[in-house]
């Protein structure tokens, strides 16, 4: 097994398994850009090193790219060949890595603008470079890339508020968007789950739903069953935002998650989609 299986296996993400249903060259090439996040994910996330050796491991992978590692690992060899084998360009893998090392110091951003701007690096890139290695050829299907991974992060980051506090008090929320329900930074490291916090969550579920909404607009029909998986992806996370909703957003003290007899219902129901469409 090679590494990025490995890594990919031990994973158990919504992600790897919406693409068991990929043909096996093009899974086992998106196994490895799969691994390639979750390494990069995971330099930044562990909090058992130093902040500094982490920006060096990633400051490492992002130089690798850019101008060639000087003794490559295994798996960095394999990410190099997927890049050159597919043409991906390295600006979006290194836009993975610049999204990461935001996370290694606990920050604020002011407005959705400034916070899509993080949202672009950590989840569009990544939709970007998927639509490449799904065999994409429609120029919306890059569209649907970005409009699909602002909504993906998004939900992320309702998922995760209470996570993320316990986590460096990360908070991810735009400050302006508090401020209009009168729902303060304090209130909020203080986990105050009252109707000001359920109306800002509502607003900021609102506008991943736009999202959601806007990539379903530019899915293109000549691409969709190539994007099959993104769109496992989308409907799971979507069904993710609404069971939040519907439960008042009790994030503080619970993290959800969808079983997986209901990930399995997701997936057979976008197979059964595809193949009905591949007949007509």
């Amino acid at each position: 097994m090679s590494v990025a299986s490995e890594i990919t296996r031990k994973a158990k993400s919504n992600l790897a398994f919406a693409l068991s249903i990929l043909p096996k060259e093009r899974r086992e090439d998106m196994v490895v850009f799969y691994a390639f996040c979750r390494v990069i994910d995971d330099l930044a996330d562990d909090l058992d090193v130093p902040a500094e050796k982490r920006a060096a491991s990633l400051s490492a992978w992002k130089l690798g790219l850019e101008g060639g590692f000087a003794a490559p690992d295994e798996f960095q060899r394999e990410v190099v060949e997927l890049r050159d084998k597919r043409a991906i360009p390295t600006e979006l893998l290194t836009a993975i890595i610049e999204g990461c090392m935001m996370d290694l110091h606990p920050q604020r951003f002011g407005t959705w603008e400034e916070l899509s701007g993080y949202t672009w690096k950590v989840a569009c890139a990544v939709g970007l470079v998927s639509v490449r290695l799904f065999g994409c050829k429609h120029p919306d299907s890059e569209k649907y890339a970005v409009a699909l991974g602002h909504a993906l992060q998004l939900t992320n980051i309702l998922r995760d508020v209470g996570e993320d506090l316990s986590n460096s008090v990360r908070i991810y929320l735009p400050l302006a968007d508090l401020g209009r329900f009168q729902y303060t930074e304090r209130d909020l490291i203080g986990r105050v789950h009252d109707g000001r916090f359920m109306a800002m969550m509502a607003y900021q579920a609102g506008r991943a739903e736009a999202f959601y909404q806007e990539a379903e607009s530019l899915l293109p029909a000549s691409d969709r069953a190539a994007l099959t998986p993104a769109i496992i992806m989308a409907d799971t996370y979507r069904t993710l935002l609404q069971r939040m909703k519907a439960d008042g957003f009790r994030v503080f003290d619970r993290r959800y998650s969808l079983s997986k007899a209901r990930k399995l219902a997701i997936l057979s129901k976008h197979l059964i989609a595809r193949k009905r469409s591949a007949r007509e």
